[in-house]
């Protein structure tokens, strides 16, 4: 037996004839809704009215002589007559009186029509009205919030400001000795201050583009800077001079953290790419890529995932230092990922992009939640110190405080420029606690850099907190 030959069809053809069918079967009945069925709308209701009022006694046929009654009883009670949206010329005529009466409140254990123990109030409804009554939200018992109040934090005042660069101050380091400070800039010089004085101690030249990158060794007398010459460097502070030099990034490098425990460096750059280097050798260990677009923030811990670096692609990836890969790629940011601060103290990290400040906990990586308030404005760095007030500094000078616990903003700062600055010239680039934390160096785009302090004298008293816990916080 022959089977006839399938006349062959075209994909196009047959997906448009499928699709004709389907419109042919369904369109019909678009947009037409099953008719409603009274026996289940009548057990619908009575479901919502159950579990809306089923701790409230209704007692509609009674007269209301008994209610009157109830709310003159001698000596000391504490009930509540509230009167419903019903008009005052019925309640003349003797219509139907809408009045809600809250009994003392009790705490009765009784388990009453509903099934459950009713737990502080007995309310009386004295009519039978099908309308909502408005007044039943002073009646509905205050929820205490579970968010977690903040610390109150003395806001922060500008003390210092030391200028000396010719171009934007793009990165800023502390040493570890907590004794002097560096900076790279945009007019191709690192430049070394005193902490203390903010006196300029020394310049170091040999960068041929700015410097977007700075770390400070504490086992070494090294310092390392990187910047979009595609050049990394290690520099030698007992003889002030370059004596390394890591070469493969195939564009700018952008930031730069250097291992707590292993002697290594990871850079991250235009390229895309987090490239992990061998500090002795100038080897490169690893180049971790996975990234779609510039790695502008790193930051390393001595447990996994030892390296955590975020994106102009606006994800946050999590490696693994070993082998070389991904362990976990978290996308809860919608616009790139600019600026991340890991806590001193607790396993916890933060990430700032224009849409939302967002902390994450870690290892694991799980969202936490979002800080309460928006900075709206591109955030280019932040940083957290032990006491948890966190900083963010945004691209238009704004620098706004924050509580790290709770994610309340307590101080929203703005930095003055320069005078013969343009306005448009206040920008934060860079910013890092000294090893105290009760210092802040910012560095910025009117050339100068900045340094902060809390104010003593302010109290509790003088800055109250303005603290209101969120209602609908966005789990997202």
């Amino acid at each position: 037996m022959e089977v006839e030959p399938v006349e062959p069809q075209s994909l196009k053809k047959l997906s448009f004839k499928s699709l004709k069918r389907a419109l042919d079967l369904f369109s019909p009945i678009h947009a037409q809704l099953p008719p409603p069925d009274p026996h289940s709308k009548k057990i619908r209701i009575n479901h919502k009215v159950s579990v809306e009022y089923g701790g409230i006694k209704s007692t509609t046929g009674q007269p209301p002589r008994q209610i009157t009654s109830a709310t003159q009883q001698p000596g000391p009670s504490n009930t509540l007559a509230l009167p419903g949206p019903g008009d005052s010329k019925d309640s003349q005529k003797g219509g139907p009186q809408n009045a809600l009466v809250v009994g003392p409140t009790m705490p009765s254990t009784a388990l009453n029509d509903a099934g459950f123990q009713s737990k502080s109030t007995a309310v009386i409804s004295a009519s039978g009205s099908s309308e909502r009554n408005l007044s039943t939200s002073a009646l509905m018992e205050r929820m205490p919030s579970k968010w977690p109040r903040p610390v109150w934090h003395a806001p922060w005042k500008n003390y210092r400001v030391i200028s000396g660069h010719l171009g934007w101050v793009r990165s800023v380091a502390v040493d570890p000795s907590n004794t002097w400070f560096c900076t790279g800039s945009a007019d191709r010089t690192i430049k070394i201050w005193d902490l203390a004085s903010g006196v300029l101690k020394l310049t170091l030249t040999g960068h041929i583009e700015q410097i977007r990158g700075l770390a400070v060794s504490h086992k070494h007398t090294y310092m390392f800077s990187a910047g979009d010459d595609k050049q990394v460097k290690c520099w030698d502070l007992e003889q002030n001079k370059v004596i390394r030099s890591y070469h493969g990034h195939l564009s700018g490098v952008y930031c730069l953290a250097l291992h707590p425990t292993i002697d290594i460096l990871l850079t991250g750059g235009r390229d895309s790419v987090c490239r992990v280097w061998d500090i002795r050798s100038k080897m490169q260990i690893h180049a971790l890529s996975g990234h779609e677009n510039t790695v502008c923030s790193v930051f390393t811990r001595p447990t996994d995932p030892q390296v955590v670096t975020g994106s102009h692609d606006t994800t946050i990836k999590m490696w693994d230092l070993r082998y070389g890969r991904t362990m976990l790629t978290l996308t809860n940011h919608k616009k790139s990922v600019r600026a991340m601060a890991p806590h001193p103290k607790e396993q916890s990290f933060a990430s700032a992009s224009a849409d939302n400040i967002k902390k994450f906990n870690l290892p694991k990586g799980e969202f936490l939640h979002n800080m309460l308030s928006q900075q709206k404005t591109i955030i280019n760095a932040m940083t957290v110190n032990e006491e948890g007030v966190m900083v963010t500094g945004g691209d238009n000078g704004s620098m706004w405080f924050w509580d790290w616990k709770s994610g309340h903003n307590f101080q929203q700062a703005q930095t003055i420029v320069q005078p013969g600055s343009l306005d448009s010239e206040a920008g934060i680039y860079a910013l890092t606690y000294d090893v105290t934390g009760s210092r802040l160096i910012t560095c910025e785009a009117d050339k100068t850099i900045k340094m902060w302090k809390e104010d003593e004298t302010a109290t509790p008293e003088t800055h109250p907190l303005n603290f209101r816990p969120p209602k609908d916080i966005r789990r997202f």
